[in-house]
């Protein structure tokens, strides 16, 4: 019988080789390529000490294709839990390493494992994603696990946040996880999403593109829209997943964390009292306005370079965590398409699924109007967008700048679909349409009968401009709550916030609605 310290000898020898990973030279190779291994990612993610490694020991059952014979160390995924700046966290990271981190039954059970104890216990989960793929010497097992993944990808949505980091190429079945997470991280010239490669493409279609065009961070931050960030590396990537956690609660039955503020609740910014220019046609950045009111001018985009025609990210108002979705004037005039409706609608599911209150800033001309958008769903994707704010239940605050047209007006959280406290400033103009349209229909037999027809045009837009083109007709009827000095934004805005942080909405009771998805 063997003693104590022969026992504990023999624990780390097992632990020892396991910690080998795919061996030295798998493991410098991976380092050339810029990346860190798994264990290190993990290192990075979590507060020192704090990991606690789940099934190392765990291996491969595959006696097919001599795979009886290949050790694939912890079979090539790294799982566990620790603290992310204190707060709990499960997580997994695959291990390229090691038979290039190919997903097999084993390596599936153990990330199903701590997805069920985070659901659980109620705390994020986080999948650093590096992977070859299917374990194909495992056939119908490995696609088992996947699709053992992919059902508890659904279970937890909304119920704890779900992060993604691709941090070497991603292909196939292997890209739909990460899909049916809340936020997914890539790095540049190292990570890859595709459902084909280049090469499967050059041979059925003849297309010649290459991994990054095809299925880098870039393009899928920029193009396609299912990434939320490119970073620089691995670490940049880490690090801001320990910011977006930081405004996040750790489950749905929590509200998001408080910071201390040291910021003046009532700042007064009277930059803000000259943004909105007299001229109707010139832009001014959107960016900046919310810079000016949130705590320390801080806003963490997720989907900053997708549809840029509409901003969403977090941010704080007095230390509370706070969505916001706000148009850009600067590009497209702010219109909303289909990438933006679909942009702001997920971010506006996500907020209401975990206690997220939300702040709306419109100055929105209308949506974008051609065939091209037509024919390409905008009325059902435009529609989401009045689904996502008529079905959130958390606190709802409407900002109106400048133009809030027609039905343009109502996506955008207007009181209608539920916006708990509405405000506009001066400059602010809610209509059906701009003044040139509306005079143009509404008159149009009286200006053609005109003897001069430009300046009875001109006559019939400052009539409409007189009526509507200001923010207390809709003031007057009870749509907007409070017109505001710019300057005085801030306070104003943190007031509303703090009234409503108690708010408590019940809904009809029902299975789910039906999204036009």
């Amino acid at each position: 019988m063997k003693t104590v310290a022969e026992m504990i000898q023999e624990l780390k020898d097992r632990e020892d080789k396991v910690l080998q990973m795919g061996g030295a030279k798998g493991v410098e190779k991976h380092k050339r390529d810029g990346k860190l291994t798994a264990r290190e990612r993990l290192d990075v993610l979590f507060d020192a000490g704090t990991f606690r490694e789940i099934d190392m020991f765990v291996t491969h059952r595959c006696v097919h294709f001599g795979m009886d014979k290949v050790d694939i160390p912890a079979d090539g995924v790294v799982t566990g839990h620790g603290l992310v700046n204190g707060r709990p966290v499960f997580a997994f990271a695959q291990d390229f390493t090691a038979r290039a981190g190919s997903l097999g039954e084993m390596h599936a059970k153990k990330i199903c494992k701590v997805m069920d104890m985070a659901l659980k216990a109620g705390v994020p989960f986080i999948g650093l994603n590096d992977s070859g793929g299917a374990r194909i010497q495992e056939g119908i097992d490995a696609l088992s696990g996947f699709g053992d993944i992919f059902f508890r990808n659904s279970n937890a949505s909304g119920v704890i946040p779900q992060i993604s980091a691709i941090m070497g190429s991603t292909a196939g079945g292997a890209v739909y996880s990460p899909a049916m997470t809340d936020f997914i991280f890539m790095v540049k010239n190292t990570s890859y999403m595709f459902i084909t490669g280049p090469d499967v493409i050059r041979s059925v279609t003849g297309e010649e593109i290459n991994f990054e065009d095809l299925g880098g961070a870039v393009a899928h931050c920029t193009k396609s829209g299912v990434a939320h960030f490119a970073c620089e590396s691995d670490q940049e990537a880490i690090a801001k997943i320990k910011i977006l956690l930081s405004y996040l609660p750790s489950n749905n039955m929590e509200d998001p964390p408080m910071v201390p503020c040291t910021d003046d609740r009532a700042r007064s910014e009277e930059s803000l009292n000259t943004m909105v220019s007299d001229n109707p046609r010139k832009a001014y950045d959107m960016l900046e306005v919310i810079r000016l009111i949130v705590d320390k001018g801080e806003f963490f985009q997720p989907h900053e370079l997708y549809a840029t025609n509409i901003l969403t990210g977090f941010a704080r108002l007095n230390g509370r965590s706070v969505g916001i979705i706000a148009n850009q004037p600067q590009i497209m005039a702010g219109c909303l398409d289909i990438n933006a409706s679909d942009k702001a609608s997920r971010f506006i599911r996500f907020c209401d699924a975990f206690n997220v209150p939300m702040l709306t800033i419109a100055d929105v001309p209308g949506y974008l109007p051609g065939s091209t958008q037509e024919h390409g769903g905008i009325i059902r994707h435009g529609a989401k967008l009045l689904w996502s704010y008529s079905e959130a239940t958390v606190p709802k605050l409407l900002l109106i700048t400048r133009k809030a047209f027609g039905g343009a007006y109502l996506a955008m959280s207007s009181k209608h679909l539920g916006a708990d406290m509405a405000f506009a400033w001066p400059s602010a103009q809610v209509a059906v349409m701009g003044a040139e349209g509306a005079a143009n229909v509404i008159h149009r037999k009286e200006i053609k009968e005109a003897p001069d027809q430009a300046a009875k045009r001109q006559e019939k837009i400052e009539e409409y401009n007189d009526l509507f083109a200001n923010p207390y007709c809709a003031a007057e009827r009870g749509f907007i709550d409070r017109v505001i000095v710019p300057s005085e934004t801030r306070a104003n805005l943190i007031d509303a916030l703090e009234i409503m942080c108690t708010k408590r909405e019940i809904k009809p009771a029902k299975k789910h609605g039906n999204i036009p998805l």
